[in-house]
């Protein structure tokens, strides 16, 4: 791939490509500036990228647009590509097509940008990221979609979409939970957050139902997962004790550490001195910390 070029493209504004999005809240559609379509499509000639990393559709915001759009119409295009039998795939603007569907819009206005699948797909995330209309969990995968197929490092993709390289590997990580804390994750009962301070424990998922049952705070969330990790020391869970078992605060430092870097931080303390120690598993993230380091 290009990459050079794919990220030029992409690092100048998704208006380069697909012109002016929308940026306003939905409630204010009859006020936003129009921008022309390339042509009006049958609504049923219309589909969605399969690879677009958004999944869910508040039900209730996607009719409060519908009975905007059935007042005014739809302002803001839906962009689209076609395809090999002559219909179209959404680019950008799921949620209006949906929203059309519910207002029983015959047809709707679109702008046509044919690009491959690899920008279809760029531009579906960025997109989505920029709106921050991604749950945690889609974002993330969204992100390793770009890293897996298109050979973008996080670097690349904190660049690209306006956020540090920390927040896209810190992103990542939660992918390492078990499905079930993915789906409260996806589904908004875990805040990402609280899904973090549980990635290092022994039972994510007992921990995540006790957070959400007690409706505990993040901070409450990392004392719990604080806790559990110290329990998995205790000679009692049938384990060796260590020499020094670590206290609070040093475990926190290390969450705190691995927050900030996005990757697996040890802190172990003796005395006046001790030992840092940084896990990485790519020479990408080798360097970023090299480069970190030398700005300091």
């Amino acid at each position: 791939m290009n990459d050079d070029n794919s990220k030029r493209r992409l690092g100048r504004g998704l208006a380069a490509l697909i012109g002016e999005m929308d940026q306003l809240p939905a409630a204010d559609i009859g006020e936003r500036p129009a921008v022309n379509p390339d042509r009006l499509v049958p609504i049923e000639f219309v589909g969605r990228n399969p690879r677009n990393p958004r999944r869910y559709f508040d039900e209730s915001e996607l009719q409060d647009l519908a009975s905007s759009i059935r007042q005014h119409g739809i302002v803001q295009p839906v962009v689209v590509r076609t395809t090999a039998d002559n219909r179209f795939e959404i680019i950008a603007g799921e949620r209006r097509w949906r929203a059309a569907q519910l207002a029983g819009l015959i047809e709707i206005p679109v702008i046509i940008r044919d690009v491959d699948d690899r920008t279809a797909l760029e531009i579906a995330i960025v997109e989505n990221v920029q709106r921050s209309d991604l749950n945690p969990l889609e974002e993330a995968m969204g992100y390793e979609l770009l890293i897996a197929d298109h050979g973008y490092t996080q670097n690349d993709l904190g660049e690209i979409i306006g956020k540090s390289r920390s927040h896209v590997a810190n992103s990542l990580r939660l992918l390492k939970l078990p499905e079930p804390v993915r789906d409260m994750l996806a589904s908004g009962t875990l805040s990402a957050g609280h899904a973090r301070a549980l990635i290092p424990t022994s039972d994510p998922i007992a921990l995540a139902k006790a957070v959400v049952a007690k409706g505990m705070s993040v901070r409450d969330a990392e004392r719990l997962a604080q806790n559990d990790i110290k329990a998995q020391s205790d000679p009692s869970h049938g384990q060796a004790a260590p020499k020094d078992v670590k206290d609070a605060d040093t475990l926190a430092l290390e969450r705190t550490l691995s927050d900030v870097l996005g990757l697996d931080v040890t802190v172990n303390h003796k005395g006046n001195g001790g030992q840092l120690k940084i896990a990485y598993k790519t020479l990408e993230q080798l360097e970023e910390i090299c480069r970190l380091l030398e700005r300091r």
